[in-house]
């Protein structure tokens, strides 16, 4: 038993990378607005959206583990257009998706060092120190050192987050006697549903991302994974992923539900007001408590963000050329590109915040069908051991997302174009 718990224990790395990534401007930012705007009301769909969700997620996990290699390997077997589609999916995604981690990251940090420091920084200033910081991260520690650091900030942050939610819930809501409650059934309130599932509890391209990290995490430690392990390690991540999205959106509903506060479109700001309404309820001294949750959830997915889209994408093109090497000078340039491009993009951004987070939560709901696909065709194809297949439960849940996920982007196109 024991020999059994020290194996998973081992194994645990990809499955806390994808936490580290999930838990970022989906929980800090849409869960706490869903909370702060809607209360408990929007709790259902966060639920739901993780719970159909799940399958395309844990198909990255177990196809690696079944054939030791990575699932984008995976779609080439397919046919090589599944894996130019991620490629050209992924391209803009890509970009988007950093853009939105890092500006967030970004404005939390602003706010902090002028809070404690009073150091003024502009956001833009502070995204290309943010990722000159992972690069250097990357470039000298890789895959082992990246996995050790965002270990100890997901601890840090579960313990955390755990802790200001149970003093909130004892605190109770603090709704204002003439609050009027928002309406639930409007096009405002379902363009804002698309965003917050969009990242519940991440886009499912991400399925490739715990992949390739479970491809380097074999290399690290120069053994195989079994599947049981794997799957062990994927559930930790993702089970800890959903609780903590209810507990950020509790936070929300209890904090700031009902008190009649805006948030602003500007970056600094907007972290600013959700810092300030914490303490407001929590008191002064849960300042620094709330700080870190904030800080520590934004770069620990800005650091796995950063490195998981130009790893797939890298992975994506060894693919398509047929080369060996997994790791080589694409990956950085793509680094350089992607960040250079994410650098734009914020310094259009910084005083529309909420526009970014939702452009990029969107853009990933529209195309999680897509990927949700691929993924299940995939480990029902004949290119997945017979033993390694997901079992009637998986495939039902599988084709219930799916019709799920492509009914709600159809809609929201139509409503967009009409």
């Amino acid at each position: 038993m024991f020999k059994h718990l020290k194996n998973i224990s081992k194994s645990l790395g990809p499955g806390i990378l994808f936490a580290a990534a999930a838990i970022g401007a989906s929980h800090i930012i849409q869960s706490t607005r869903a909370g702060a705007s809607y209360g408990f009301a929007l709790l259902i769909f966060v639920i739901l959206s993780n719970f159909f969700k799940y399958p395309f997620f844990e198909y990255g996990h177990r196809y690696t583990a079944a054939t030791g290699e990575s699932i984008i390997s995976g779609y080439a077997k397919l046919g090589k257009w599944a894996v130019y589609i991620f490629v050209l999916l992924n391209i803009f995604t890509s970009v988007i998706s950093s853009a939105g981690v890092t500006i967030v990251t970004a404005a939390i940090s602003a706010m902090l060092l002028n809070i404690f420091f009073n150091i003024t920084l502009s956001i833009t200033s502070l995204s290309i120190i943010i990722l000159l910081s992972i690069f250097i991260l990357l470039w000298f520690g890789k895959y082992s050192v990246m996995d050790k650091v965002i270990k100890v900030l997901i601890a840090v942050l579960a313990i955390a987050t755990t802790v200001a939610f149970i003093i909130a819930f004892s605190n109770g809501m603090h709704i204002k006697e003439d609050f009027i409650q928002p309406e639930l059934f409007n096009i405002a309130t379902f363009g804002f549903l698309i965003a917050l599932m969009g990242w519940m509890p991440a886009p499912i391209e991400a399925a490739t991302w715990s992949s390739v990290w479970a491809i380097e995490n074999q290399k690290a430690k120069g053994e195989k994974l079994e599947l049981k392990d794997a799957l062990i390690d994927f559930k930790v991540g993702y089970i800890g992923t959903a609780i903590l999205a209810c507990f950020f959106l509790g936070l929300g509903a209890f904090v700031m539900y009902g008190t009649g506060e805006q948030f602003s479109d500007s970056a600094i700001k907007f972290t600013g007001q959700i810092i300030e309404l914490y303490t407001s309820n929590l008191g002064e001294w849960s300042k620094p408590i709330i700080s870190i949750v904030a800080l520590i959830t934004m770069a620990s997915t800005t650091i796995t963000v950063i490195d998981a889209y130009p790893r797939t994408i890298n992975e994506a093109i060894r693919v398509l050329k047929n080369e060996i090497d997994t790791y080589n000078k694409l990956y950085w340039l793509l680094f350089i590109i992607i960040s250079i491009i994410s650098i734009t993009i914020i310094s259009e951004f910084s005083n529309r915040i909420k526009d970014m987070v939702d452009l990029a939560t969107i853009v990933s709901f529209i195309a999680a069908p897509i990927f949700a696909y691929l993924n299940f065709k995939l480990v029902i194809s004949k290119y997945m051991p017979e033993e390694f297949k997901p079992g009637m439960y998986l495939r039902v849940l599988s084709v219930s997302g799916l019709i799920l996920l492509s009914v709600f982007a159809l809609s929201f196109l139509y409503i967009l174009v009409s």
